[in-house]
């Protein structure tokens, strides 16, 4: 399972079926759990904590030092959950302790050729980041997210659920959840109504859903005066989950 010419730390631990491939690297204090697989030339540097059947492709860097300027060399972790495909050359880094010390990979997602996902980022489920989509330190990204190729996301924003930016957005506030978003600076431009067809939405939700979208960005309402109407109306989770995401923006919300 592991190559001739790979070199594994002391320290790591690694479940007996993980495969490790030519020339890669597992240093020290890394936990790999069954299943996973480290291909060719991929650098896994530890406090790294990583889950089961993750595919990890040649020249990837997953917990390496983050390029914070602060940072001194405290000891801090990475966590990835399980069922992730992280492709060619992408880097991941650990946390920080000016914030949690940590950064956050749930599971089943796809990180596309050169994506990076700089220091103390929390990144939910189920979302795919488009080749050489960037995440700024400190991002929150929901559940269900799709990042086009080249987005890139300034520091200490939130990306809600199911949200959707197209590729080459610059994104500097927040986008709320199901928000689809676009330019530079990043503008939005609907909502993300193909991924809940997908998704199995019923009508009645989407045209609700569509309703929310126009209350919040078409009757030239302050972001809490649409709360205030948005508050009013019979919720459903998903009407709930926009709601919450206008609630937690600190930073303003993509408009």
């Amino acid at each position: 399972m592991i190559h001739p010419t790979a070199v594994i730390d002391p320290s790591a631990v690694l479940a007996p079926d993980v495969k490790v491939g030519p020339y890669a690297v597992v240093g020290a204090n890394v936990e790999i759990d069954s299943g996973t697989e480290i291909n060719a030339h991929a650098v896994i540097k530890g406090h790294t904590k990583i889950g089961r059947n993750n595919r990890i492709f040649q020249f990837a860097s997953v917990g390496e030092d983050c390029q914070d300027l602060k940072y001194a060399g405290e000891t801090t972790w990475l966590e990835i959950g399980n069922n992730n495909v992280i492709r060619e050359g992408c880097t991941i880094h650990r946390g920080t302790t000016q914030d949690q010390a940590i950064t956050k990979i749930g599971s089943n997602n796809l990180l596309m050729a050169y994506v990076h996902v700089a220091h103390d980022c929390i990144v939910g489920n189920d979302i795919i980041m488009a080749n050489n989509a960037t995440l700024a330190g400190h991002v929150r990204v929901g559940d269900g997210v799709i990042l086009g190729g080249f987005s890139t996301v300034h520091q200490f924003c939130v990306i809600g659920d199911y949200s959707m930016s197209a590729a080459h957005t610059a994104i500097f506030k927040d986008v709320p959840a199901f928000v689809m978003v676009s330019g530079n600076p990043a503008k939005a431009h609907g909502m993300n109504f193909e991924g809940m067809r997908r998704r199995g939405y019923s009508p009645d939700l989407i045209r609700e859903l569509r309703q929310c979208y126009k209350l919040i960005y078409r009757q030239g309402l302050r972001t809490n005066e649409a709360l205030d109407r948005l508050e009013s109306m019979e919720k459903q989770p998903e009407i709930q989950l926009l709601i919450d995401s206008l609630k937690a923006s600190t930073r303003g919300i993509t408009r």
